[in-house]
């Protein structure tokens, strides 16, 4: 089966709390979820009805057991997500401050099963053939799964973009990751020719391509090779830049509970616009109504939007994708609205 969306890297189990508004050290019960960026952007490809797999490992144990039941349980092949016997699989804490003091505490170090990924190891014809190939900067930041990451991405077909295939890096730059910031740029860099579309907000844009104002880095990601360049604004909403065109989303306004999943979603939303063919300015706004919508909730992958709910949202901003886009995609997918 070829993968509509194939993503590569971060898993882990995400612990939130059940307290809302107050420290981790006054938290007293929590819940548990599926987490890491790359397999929560498959979890929410695939509640827009894709074909959707996550290439990562796990550790050989029961949270391991764990993440494998919840992929299969949100439609995501598990077949590419194998156990390390090294390293257990890793867990993240986070405190839930809304609007928007969400820290994160990561329980991966020194290393965790997903930087385990080796080339050797990788299904060179499924990365080929994928129609969307994801992967995030944080899969660079240690070996082997660096080594793993650039082979992958070098094995991707470049003239692919004509026939509708796309190479999305997710410039998800963690600090606590890396040495520092230059060692990420020289990283990213060998990356970036190899990237159909990046995606970054103000910060994670400035590691990649230096301090600048969206435009700037807009227009360096498209000279490093990138075909449409994605910067993220904060409350001002985002901004897709392409060589010929140049489009803004604004917000779609929510009560934020908590914001840690909304990028993932925005990520899985984008890829199904962009495998649907449809128009940046739609794709946009309708990522960004996938994005709101978990941040209006508590959990990441959980909380991922179907597409009726992205559809209503936007109809009650004013904002709703062109019927024929919405009815030739869900029609094809056998989602119903």
């Amino acid at each position: 089966m070829t993968h509509e969306l194939l993503t590569i890297g971060r898993i882990s189990v995400d612990i939130y709390p059940n307290d809302i508004g107050v420290d981790l050290e006054d938290v007293t019960s929590f819940g548990k979820y599926l987490g890491g960026s790359p397999s929560n952007v498959a979890v929410a490809a695939a509640r827009h009805g894709r074909r959707t797999a996550v290439i990562t490992r796990t550790g050989n144990d029961a949270f391991g057991n764990y993440l494998h039941r919840e992929l299969r349980k949100f439609n995501v092949d598990d077949s590419f997500v194998l156990p390390v016997n090294e390293w257990p699989t890793p867990v993240t804490f986070c405190a839930i401050k809304p609007p928007d003091d969400f820290p994160l505490y990561f329980y991966r170090f020194p290393t965790a099963p997903d930087l385990q990924i080796k080339g050797d190891e990788l299904d060179f014809a499924a990365i080929q053939e994928a129609g969307i190939f994801w992967s995030t900067v944080t899969g660079l930041c240690q070996e082997p799964s660096r080594e793993a990451h650039l082979r992958a991405h070098g094995a991707r077909p470049r003239a692919g973009l004509k026939a509708g295939q796309h190479t999305i890096l997710d410039l998800d730059y963690r600090p606590m990751f890396w040495p520092d910031e230059a060692t990420a740029r020289a990283e990213i860099a060998k990356v970036l020719p190899h990237v159909t579309v990046a995606i970054g907000n103000d910060k994670e844009c400035a590691v990649a391509v230096g301090e600048g104002t969206p435009d700037e880095q807009a227009d360096r990601l498209l000279a490093a090779g990138v075909e449409i360049a994605v910067v993220k604004l904060g409350p001002e909403g985002v901004m897709a830049k392409t060589r010929t065109e140049r489009v803004v989303s604004a917000p779609v306004p929510v009560v934020t509970v908590n914001g840690l999943g909304a990028g993932d979603s925005f990520g899985g939303a984008f890829c199904h616009g962009l495998l649907a063919g449809w128009p940046l300015p739609q794709i946009l706004d309708y990522a960004n109504a996938a994005g709101a919508i978990v941040a209006s909730r508590l959990s990441c992958a959980d909380a991922m939007p179907t597409p009726a709910e992205v559809t209503s949202l936007l109809s009650e901003r004013g904002r709703l994708i062109p019927a024929e886009y919405a009815e030739s995609t869900y029609a094809s997918e056998g989602v119903s609205l």
